[in-house]
C-alpha cells in the first residue's frame, strides 16, 4: 500500500488493508498493511469507521478489527471523544454487545473489553451506577435454558469477567486504580447475588456455570472480602462433585482462598477448613483410582488454604484440632503413593507449605510456640520419612522405561526435597541425623531384613542434603556414617553417585578428622575407574583435596596413580589442590610426572597438520592444564583478584607452574602458529594463561614479556574477546610494575590499533570483542592511567569507539561502555588527551547518552547511564552546562514525548547534582520514563 493522507482512512480502505493483511502471501506487503492499519486505528476517523466495520453483513475478521479499534480509541484516545457524545457511545456499545451475544464470540469479547474500558473511564464520577445499569440492561427475564436467554446471560457474564481484567491490564496510575477497585467492590453484592442464583439453578447449562466461575475468579482480584463470598464459595465446593465442572471449580476456589486479604476474616476462614477436610474421601478415592487430575486439584485447594493462611489459623488456638487435621491432609498429599511425575503430580505442590508452617510456628510467642512444637515436631519427623520415601528411585526396570523428560523432572523434584530436608533440620536438629543414622545402620547390618539399594540411597541422600549446607562438625553420628560407607555394595549407578556426593559433602568434617580419610578415599579412587561415575567421583575428590590438602601426603601416590590412569574432566582441579600442599621440594617432580604425558601428546599433535580430528584433543589437553593450574595455589590466598596495593611483590622464581610453563612455552607458540584461525584453540590457550595468572599472581612475572608477544600474535591474526580478557588480567596484576611497563604498553598499543580497524570495517558482528575492549581500557584507566600520557596510545580513538559502542543493543556491551566513560571522565584533569577530546566532543557524548536514555537502549541500563552523567557532573560541571543545553535544544530530541519544560527541569536537576549518585539515578530514571511516555503508568510503578 502507498502512504496515505488522513482523509483516506475510509471503510473501504480499511477493508482493503485487512484483505492484504490476512490473505497477501507477501510478508513485506503484510507488514505494510499492518503499519497502515495501526495508523488508521490511531486516527480521529476511527471513531466513525469502526461502527461500519461491525455491521452484520461483514465477515468476523473485519468485525473483530472494528471492535478492536473501538477498544483502542476508548482506552488510548479517550480525550478525542467530543463533548456530549458519551451517552451515544455508551448506548451504541451496549446495543452492539447485545447484538453479538449470539454472534462471533471473539468479536463479542472485544466489544465487552471496549465497554469495560468505557466504564473505567467514567466510574464513579460520571456513571456511578454503571454495574447495576449493565445488570439490568442484559437481564430480560428470558430463561437461561432458552437460546436467546442463554446468549444474553453469557454476554453479561463475559462483560462482568473482563471488567476487573481490564482494570488489571490497563495503564492506569496507582491512585486511580485504587479508586476504581474500591468503586467496583461496592457493586460486588449485586454481582454476587446474580452469580449465586445462576450456580444454584439446577437447570443452568454448563457453559453458563463455567462462565460464572470465571467471573467469580476475576472479581476476587479486586480484594473482595471473604465474608462477602461465603455462600458463593459453598456453591463452588458443591461443584467439585461434578466431573465436568471440577477443574474450573478448583481454579475458582483457589483464587478465592489465596487472597491474602482473607486473613482479616478469621471466622470465615474457620468455616472453610471443614469444607476442605470434607474433600478427603473424594481425594482418597481419586488416589485409589489413579485419577491424577482430581487428586491434584484437591491437593491444590488444601495447600492454598494452609499456605496462604497458616499464621492466621495457627493463631486460632481454640481451633488447633481443625488445623492439625488440615496439616494431616496435606501430609497425605505429600505422601501420595507412586513416583513423581509418572504416577502422581500432587506431592510437589505441598513442599512450600512445610517451609511456611515451620516459619510460622517458630515465630509465634513463646507460649504458643511451645504448644505447637509439641504437636508438630513428631509431624516433621514423619515428614522426613515421607520425603525420603518419595525421593526413592523406582525399580531398575521401571526407571529404564521413563522418558528423558520424566527423569529430569524427577531429578529436579529430588533437589526440591533436598532443600526441604535442609530446612527441616533447623527445626529438628541433631536428632534428625541420629534418626537417619539408626535407620541406615539397621538396613546395612540386619541380615534378616533384606534391603533394596533404593532405601539405602534415599537415606544417604538425606544425609547429603543436610551435610551439604549445615555444619555437622558437632554431630556424633558422622564417624559411624563414615565407617558404614565402605560396607555399602554400590551395585547401582544412582547409589554409587549418591555415595560419592555424600563423601564430598563431608569433606570439611574430614579435614578435622583426617584419620577417617582412609575409610572413604579408597571408595572414591575405586569409583574413578567407572566412566559413568566420573562426575560424582571427581567432585568428591576435588572437595577432599581442597579441604584436606595438608593431610593427604600419605595418599598422594595413590591419588596421582589413579588420576593419571583416568583422564576425566576436572580431575586436574583436584590434583592442583593436592600438589600445592606437598613439601615444596617434592612439587616440581610430581607436577612434571603429571603433565609430561600431556606435553608429549601435545608435541605429537603439534607435529601433525591441523585438522578437525586433532583439534579436539588439543583443546582437551589445554583444558586439563587450565584446570590443574587454576587450583595450584602455593600462596593459599582465598581471594585472588582483590584490588592490590601498587607495591612491588617479590616473585618466587622457582614456582613449579612457572617452570612448567617456561618449558612448554615454545610448544604452545607452535600450536598457536598452526591454529591461529581456530577460535576454540586460541581460547583454550588464553585460558591456560588466564588461570595461571589468577593463581600465580606476581610469580607469573618471568613469562609476561613472552605472553605479551603471543597475545599480540593471536589477536592480530584473529581478534577474540579471550585475548582481551587475558590482557586485562595482565594489566590488573602487573600494571604498576616498572620493569614490565614496556611490553604491556606495546601490547595495548597493538590491540587498540587492531580494534580500531574492526570499528572502521564494521564492529557490529563482534559485540563480545567490543565489550572486552571497553573493559580492558576501563581497567587500564583504573590501574595505570598514566599509560595514556604516551603518544603511542590514542585515548581519543578509544573515546570515539566508545561513542559507537553506545549504539549496540547488547546489554553487557553497553554496561562495559558506561564503565569506560565513567573511568575516562574521572581522569580529565590529569590526562591532557582526555581533557582535549571532552572539550572537542563532549557534546557528542552527551547527545549519544541522551539518545540512549531517551529510548534507544533498554530501560534496565538507566542506572549505568546515570553513572556516566554523574561522572561528567562531578568532573566537568562547567562544560556540562553548555553541552546539556545545546544537546537538548532541538525539538523532539531525544523524544517527542518531552516538552521544553521537561528538558529545562532535567537540566536544572542534573546541574545541581554533584553529591548524591542515588539522586542522580532517580533523576535519570524519571527522565527516561518521560521520554518513553511512561510517567505515571503501572509500568513506571514497577520500574
Amino acid at each position: 500500500m502507498e502512504a496515505v493522507h488522513a482523509d483516506e482512512f475510509t471503510v473501504e480502505a480499511v477493508e482493503r488493508a485487512l484483505q492484504q493483511l490476512y490473505y497477501d502471501p507477501d510478508m513485506e506487503q503484510k507488514n505494510v498493511a499492518q503499519k497502515w492499519l495501526t495508523q488508521a486505528q490511531a486516527s480521529p476517523q476511527a471513531w466513525h469507521f469502526c461502527w461500519a466495520l461491525l455491521r452484520p453483513e461483514k465477515v468476523p475478521e473485519i468485525q473483530f478489527f472494528g471492535a478492536s479499534t473501538l477498544h483502542a480509541k476508548i482506552s488510548r484516545h479517550w480525550s478525542e471523544l467530543p463533548p456530549g457524545q458519551l451517552d451515544s457511545l455508551r448506548s451504541q456499545l451496549i446495543a452492539q454487545v447485545d447484538q453479538f451475544a449470539s454472534g462471533s464470540k471473539m468479536v463479542l469479547t472485544r466489544l465487552c473489553v471496549a465497554l469495560a474500558s468505557l466504564v473505567l473511564h467514567v466510574l464513579p464520577e460520571t456513571w456511578p451506577t454503571a454495574v447495576p445499569d449493565l445488570l439490568c440492561a442484559f437481564q430480560t427475564g428470558e430463561s437461561v435454558t432458552e437460546a436467546g436467554g442463554q446468549s444474553r446471560c453469557l454476554a453479561l457474564l463475559e462483560l462482568l469477567s473482563v471488567l476487573p481484567e481490564e482494570l488489571q491490564s490497563s495503564r492506569i496510575p496507582a491512585s486511580r486504580r485504587s479508586q476504581l477497585r474500591s468503586a467496583l467492590a461496592v457493586d460486588w453484592s449485586s454481582v454476587c447475588s446474580l452469580l449465586q442464583q445462576l450456580l444454584q439453578r439446577p437447570d443452568a447449562p454448563s457453559p453458563v456455570r463455567e462462565r460464572v466461575l470465571r467471573c467469580v475468579s476475576s472479581w476476587h482480584t479486586l480484594d473482595i472480602a471473604l465474608k462477602d463470598s461465603e455462600g458463593l464459595l459453598e456453591s463452588c465446593f458443591a461443584l467439585l462433585k461434578e466431573s465436568e465442572m471440577f477443574d474450573t471449580a478448583v481454579e475458582t476456589i483457589v483464587s478465592i482462598i489465596s487472597q491474602p486479604d482473607c486473613q482479616r476474616f478469621a471466622d470465615s476462614l474457620l468455616k472453610v477448613v471443614p469444607q476442605v477436610l470434607a474433600l478427603q474421601e473424594q481425594l482418597k478415592k481419586a488416589v485409589q483410582d489413579g485419577d491424577m487430575e482430581t487428586s491434584h486439584g484437591i491437593c491444590r485447594i488444601a495447600v492454598a488454604l494452609g499456605e496462604t493462611h497458616c499464621r492466621t489459623l495457627l493463631e486460632q488456638v481454640d481451633h488447633w484440632q481443625g488445623f492439625q487435621a488440615l496439616v494431616s491432609m496435606i501430609m497425605s498429599c505429600t505422601g501420595t503413593p507412586g513416583h513423581y511425575p509418572v504416577d502422581e503430580t500432587s506431592s510437589s505442590l505441598t513442599l512450600t507449605f512445610w517451609y511456611t508452617l515451620q516459619d510460622d510456628v517458630t515465630s509465634l510467642d513463646a507460649e504458643r510456640q511451645t504448644l505447637y512444637l509439641q504437636i508438630y515436631r513428631p509431624v516433621y519427623f514423619q515428614l522426613v520419612d515421607v520425603l525420603l520415601q518419595k525421593a526413592c528411585f523406582p525399580r531398575d526396570e521401571e526407571y529404564a522405561g521413563w522418558s528423558a523428560d520424566d527423569k529430569e523432572q524427577f531429578r529436579t523434584y529430588r533437589v526440591d526435597i533436598s532443600d526441604t530436608l535442609m530446612y527441616v533440620y533447623e527445626l529438628l536438629g541433631p536428632e534428625l541425623l541420629r534418626n537417619l543414622y539408626d535407620k541406615l545402620g539397621s538396613l546395612l547390618t540386619d541380615t534378616t531384613q533384606p534391603s533394596s539399594w533404593q532405601d539405602i540411597e534415599a537415606l544417604l541422600f538425606g544425609f547429603q542434603s543436610i551435610a551439604e549446607t549445615v555444619d555437622v562438625s558437632y554431630s556424633d553420628v558422622i564417624p559411624g556414617l563414615i565407617a558404614l560407607i565402605p560396607l555399602i555394595t554400590a551395585n547401582n549407578l544412582q547409589l554409587a553417585e549418591t555415595i560419592m556426593f555424600t563423601i564430598g559433602s563431608l569433606a570439611e568434617w574430614l579435614a578435622d578428622h583426617s584419620l577417617m580419610l582412609a575409610n572413604v578415599l579408597p571408595v572414591v579412587l575405586h569409583g574413578l575407574s567407572n566412566p559413568d561415575l566420573s562426575v560424582a567421583c571427581v567432585s568428591a575428590l576435588k572437595r577432599i583435596c581442597r579441604e584436606c590438602r595438608h593431610d593427604l601426603h600419605l595418599h598422594t601416590t595413590d591419588i596421582m596413580a589413579v588420576s593419571q590412569a583416568v583422564l576425566v574432566k576436572d580431575i586436574h582441579k583436584a590434583l592442583g589442590f593436592l600438589l600445592s600442599a606437598l613439601p615444596r621440594e617434592e612439587i616440581l617432580g610430581k607436577l612434571l610426572s603429571l603433565v609430561t604425558p600431556h606435553i608429549q601428546q601435545l608435541e605429537k599433535l603439534a607435529s601433525e597438520p591441523p585438522s578437525s580430528a586433532n583439534k579436539l584433543p588439543v583443546v582437551h589437553i589445554l583444558g586439563l592444564l587450565s584446570n590443574l593450574f587454576s587450583t595450584f595455589d602455593l600462596n593459599k590466598q582465598s581471594q585472588r583478584l582483590e584490588v592490590m596495593r601498587p607495591v612491588q611483590t617479590q616473585p618466587h622464581n622457582d614456582n613449579p607452574v612457572v617452570v612448567v610453563l617456561q618449558q612448554a612455552f615454545p610448544l604452545i607458540q607452535t600450536i598457536v602458529s598452526k591454529w591461529l584461525n581456530e577460535p576454540d584453540v586460541v581460547e583454550a590457550v588464553c585460558a591456560v594463561f588466564e588461570k595461571s595468572l589468577k593463581t600465580l599472581l606476581h610469580d607469573f612475572a618471568p613469562l609476561v614479556t613472552q605472553l605479551c608477544e603471543l597475545i599480540g600474535q593471536m589477536f592480530g591474526a584473529y581478534p577474540q574477546a579471550s585475548a582481551l580478557d587475558l590482557t586485562r588480567q595482565l594489566v590488573h596484576i602487573f600494571g604498576c610494575e616498572k620493569d614490565l611497563f614496556s611490553p604491556i604498553l606495546a601490547l595495548l598499543e597493538l590491540i587498540t590499533n587492531i580494534t580500531m580497524s574492526i570499528f572502521h570495517l564494521g564492529s557490529r558482528d563482534h559485540p563480545d570483542v567490543v565489550e572486552s575492549f571497553m573493559q580492558l581500557h576501563a581497567q587500564v584507566l583504573r590501574r595505570k592511567a598514566d599509560l595514556y600520557l604516551s603518544d603511542r596510545l590514542d585515548i581519543k580513538a578509544v573515546f570515539y569507539c566508545g561513542i559507537l559502542s553506545f549504539k549496540f543493543p547488547e546489554t553487557p556491551t553497553l554496561k562495559a561502555t558506561c564503565l569506560l566513560f565513567t573511568e575516562l571522565i574521572s581522569h580529565c584533569e590529569e590526562i591532557p588527551a582526555v581533557r582535549e577530546v571532552l572539550q572537542e566532543d563532549g557534546k557528542l557524548l552527551l547527545q549519544t547518552l541522551l539518545e540512549a536514555i531517551g529510548g534507544q537502549s533498554p530501560r534496565s541500563l538507566t542506572e549505568h547511564f546515570a553513572e556516566v552523567l554523574f561522572s561528567v557532573s562531578r568532573n566537568c560541571p562547567n562544560m556540562l552546562s553548555v553541552w546539556l543545553r545545546e544537546a537538548l535544544l532541538p525539538p523532539g530530541f531525544p523524544s517527542s514525548h518531552l516538552t521544553t519544560e521537561h528538558k529545562d527541569h532535567f537540566c536544572q536537576q542534573i546541574l545541581r547534582e554533584q553529591v548524591s549518585k542515588r539522586r542522580m539515578k532517580d533523576i535519570v530514571k524519571e527522565f527516561a520514563l518521560l521520554s518513553r511516555g511512561l510517567q505515571g503508568t503501572e509500568c513506571a510503578a514497577n520500574y
